[in-house]
């Protein structure tokens, strides 16, 4: 194995031991599959940057979504990045970013980018359509409840 091969083999081992850990709820190995833990979650424009604000980051959203989870689609490489297409499903059960819980379930297509230097993973960049994964979990709601959640949102955006 050239050492071109090498740094592919290590990325991607990198990188589906962090999505099997997030799966398992396991943040501390996950945090530990960086030097400097760094998310950007695009649609949202939310930057999680450092060990607090990524572990924070993580309790958030999992105490919304308690039974969050990724299913690999696909996984390829680039040249500074390895590119991993993904189900993300999960189930609203707690408030998040101001929106109250709905109950609801979600599964949304999403991409991510995990940038790498080297070997070392430097960020996670995750893109999805948030417009369908709030239609998701607004399904059923009535005019109510729907005024109230997109309120609360606002508020948790501000």
């Amino acid at each position: 194995m050239n050492d071109s091969e090498a740094i592919r083999a290590r990325r991607e081992a990198i990188v589906r031991d962090h999505m099997q850990d997030e799966n398992t709820h396991d943040f501390d190995k996950v945090l530990a599959t960086f030097p400097h833990p760094h998310y950007e979650i695009i649609p949202t424009g939310a930057v999680y940057d450092g060990i607090e604000e990524v572990s924070a980051y993580y309790e958030d959203s999992r105490a919304a979504f308690p039974d969050q989870r990724n299913e690999l689609i696909a996984l390829r490489h680039a040249e500074d990045a390895v590119i991993v297409e993904f189900w993300l499903r999960g189930t609203h059960l707690g408030a998040f970013r101001g929106m109250p819980p709905t109950g609801n379930a979600f599964e949304v297509r999403m991409t991510a980018y995990f940038i790498f230097e080297g070997d070392r993973l430097v960020c996670e960049r995750v893109y999805f359509d948030a417009l369908s994964m709030l239609k998701q979990l607004l399904k059923g709601a009535g005019p109510v409840k729907l005024i109230r959640t997109l309120l609360g949102m606002r508020k948790g955006l501000a």
